[in-house]
C-alpha cells in the first residue's frame, strides 16, 4: 500500500522513552487531524506496545526499540513497533486477557488494549529474535 508520509525512530528500551514514543506518534498522526478520542486510542496503543518491549523483551538488559509510522492514502495510520529481545514463546497464550509474564504488578491487558483500540492488529514473534507489533488505525474524515 502506498504511503503519503513516514517516520522511523530508534531508541533504547528505557522507561522514559515510552512517553517520548507515544508523543512522537501523536504529533505525527496530527497530520490526519484526528479526534481527541482517536488520538487517545493511538497514544494508549503505542504506550502499551513500547511498554511491552521495555518490560518483556529486555527484562535483564537495555535493548533497541524501532518504531515506524506511515500515513497511508486512505487516512490510515500504520504503526510498527519492533524489538530484538527475548521473543514470545506462545503468542496465542500471550494474547489472552490477564496473561502476563511481568509479575503481579502487570495487568496482562496490553495486547487486548492494542487490539481493541486499533482498526487492525498483528503480532509476530520468534524466541530469541524479538517481536514485531503491526497496528493500523483508520481515522474518520471530518466534514
Amino acid at each position: 500500500m502506498k504511503f503519503e508520509n513516514y517516520m522511523i525512530l530508534e531508541f533504547p528500551s528505557r522507561s522514559s522513552n515510552e512517553s517520548f514514543a507515544r508523543s512522537a506518534v501523536a504529533c505525527f498522526a496530527s497530520q490526519l487531524d484526528p479526534t481527541l478520542e482517536e488520538l487517545g486510542d493511538i497514544r494508549t496503543a503505542v504506550s502499551e506496545a513500547v511498554t511491552n518491549c521495555i518490560v518483556h523483551a529486555y527484562p535483564e538488559e537495555m535493548g533497541i526499540i524501532t518504531l515506524r509510522c506511515r500515513i497511508l492514502k486512505d487516512s490510515t495510520l500504520d504503526i510498527v513497533i519492533k524489538d530484538r529481545g527475548v521473543g514470545i514463546a506462545d503468542v496465542e497464550k500471550a494474547r489472552q486477557p490477564m496473561y502476563t509474564t511481568g509479575g503481579s504488578e502487570r495487568s496482562g491487558m496490553g495486547i487486548t488494549i492494542m487490539e481493541n483500540f486499533m482498526t487492525s492488529f498483528e503480532i509476530q514473534s520468534e524466541v530469541g529474535k524479538g517481536t514485531s507489533v503491526h497496528m493500523r488505525r483508520k481515522l474518520q474524515r471530518k466534514r
